[in-house]
């Protein structure tokens, strides 16, 4: 993967060649629950899986990493009906069958930040008729099933995910993923013109303004595992980083000098400064992987997971200069990926909105 990693950048191409071997591997099935013949991994082992993707190739990585947070939460119980559930388990394990959800779209943004979808499953006799436009959609080119974010035609509308498989007649991909990074995940725009799918595909749907009560748990088990994975990856390309950094360190010996850059204590001091923010990485990730946080707790590790992976490979830069931003070097490659860990929810301003009204609520009356 990381041999081709280069050229997966420069053209954009999706990483078919990556998930056909991790499919012959048996590692898309490795979260799926093993009373259906999945892996039923850890999360501390899903993330050394995506850590590794990530160090060579992050864009096969992040597609990967959307499919086991699938899983994971197909584990917990009631989440899905059981037929569906045990549909797309199934199809994991004999055809490394991937998911990925369909959420974004043009005029309502994420929808994190509230607001109902303008794709619209609408209920007849047989089934259900999706119409919509969906954007970012993370590895659209070798999905199987799409869990559309959708609202229903009924009143008040049902409000949820339904389950379209990618076959379906009807389903449109508009080639529009030009990304300054993660180039190969194929986030394309996705077209839903009357795309009909069973009423039992309904997976995940409720009343507007009647929502099953929050299960707090479940939420703190599910922003775990968004952190765990999802931050692995960014912080996976800064390890790349600064692994090209030190052996262009040791083997550059400017004619000032006469010997290797990596020898000077300056360069030694910020080197030391990189491994300092790994050093916290590696401690926020072991505790995500462990289940350890609040929901809250877990939106702040991972802003600061994937901003100290974002210095990491700035600093790199500033270390290597006009080298590190040479085509022909990884580190640029490096630096635009990593760039794109800002995007994933919880950004920032939610991550810290939320701990900061924590905060400053507890001791209210």
């Amino acid at each position: 993967m990381a041999e081709n990693a280069e050229q997966t950048d420069r053209t954009g191409a999706f990483p078919h060649q990556n998930l056909a071997w991790l499919r012959q591997q048996g590692l898309l099935s490795l979260a799926t629950a093993s009373h259906y013949g999945g892996g039923g991994a850890s999360l501390p082992a899903l993330q050394a899986v995506i850590r590794a993707i990530a160090l060579a190739e992050p864009s096969t990585a992040l597609i990967v990493c959307m499919h086991y947070l699938h899983h994971l939460r197909l584990r917990q119980p009631a989440n899905w009906p059981a037929s569906l559930v045990r549909q797309v388990s199934e199809t994991a394990v004999t055809e490394g069958a991937l998911i990925n959800s369909l959420r974004v779209e043009p005029e309502l943004g994420s929808p994190a930040r509230g607001g109902l979808p303008q794709t619209l499953a609408r209920r007849t006799a047989t089934g259900w008729v999706l119409n919509g436009h969906k954007l970012y959609t993370t590895g659209i080119e070798g999905l199987h099933w799409l869990a559309v974010w959708a609202r229903s035609d009924d009143e008040p509308p049902l409000v949820g995910s339904w389950l379209v498989p990618k076959s379906a007649p009807g389903i449109r991909i508009i080639p529009s993923w030009d990304h300054l990074g993660m180039r190969g995940t194929g986030s394309h725009e996705v077209i839903l013109k009357e795309v009909t799918v069973p009423l039992s595909y309904a997976a995940a749907v409720s009343p507007l303004g009647h929502q099953p009560p929050a299960d707090d748990r479940a939420a703190a088990l599910s922003a775990n595992a968004n952190t765990a994975l999802l931050a692995a990856i960014y912080d996976g390309i800064a390890r790349a980083a600064t692994d090209w950094l030190a052996g262009w360190l040791q083997q550059r010996i400017p004619s000032g000098t006469g010997k290797p850059l990596a020898t000077l204590p300056r360069i030694q001091e910020q080197t030391g400064e990189m491994e300092s923010l790994l050093l916290v990485n590696s401690t926020l990730l072991e505790r995500a992987a462990a289940e350890g946080f609040t929901t809250v707790g877990a939106g702040l590790a991972k802003n600061t997971i994937t901003d100290n992976a974002i210095t990491v490979v700035d600093l790199a830069l500033r270390l290597s200069g006009n080298y590190g931003l040479t085509r022909r070097n990884p580190l640029e490659r490096h630096y635009r990926n990593v760039l794109c860990g800002r995007v994933h929810t919880p950004q920032q301003d939610s991550a810290w909105l939320s701990a900061g009204r924590q905060r400053l609520e507890a001791g209210l009356p």
